[in-house]
């Protein structure tokens, strides 16, 4: 794997964990500034935000395993 591709890839994966930690963190703190969403969407986005958050790390983790550059 190429240097720039392994960046973009770690880049990307990076950027992914970022925007789901900052989702996570205003549900979970600033969920009033969110507007008006039902409780189904509150959980919906919370579980994506998640699912978003674990991708990324397993992203990362397997960019790490495979190929150190």
């Amino acid at each position: 794997m190429t240097v720039e591709l392994y960046t973009m890839l770690k880049t990307s994966a990076e950027a992914d964990k970022a925007k789901a930690l900052l989702s996570l963190e205003l549900l979970g703190n600033k969920a009033a500034g969110i507007g008006d969403h039902s409780t189904e969407d509150f959980y919906k986005n919370a579980e994506e935000a998640l699912i978003m958050l674990v991708d990324a790390d397993d992203k990362l983790e397997a960019l790490e395993k495979y190929y150190k550059v």
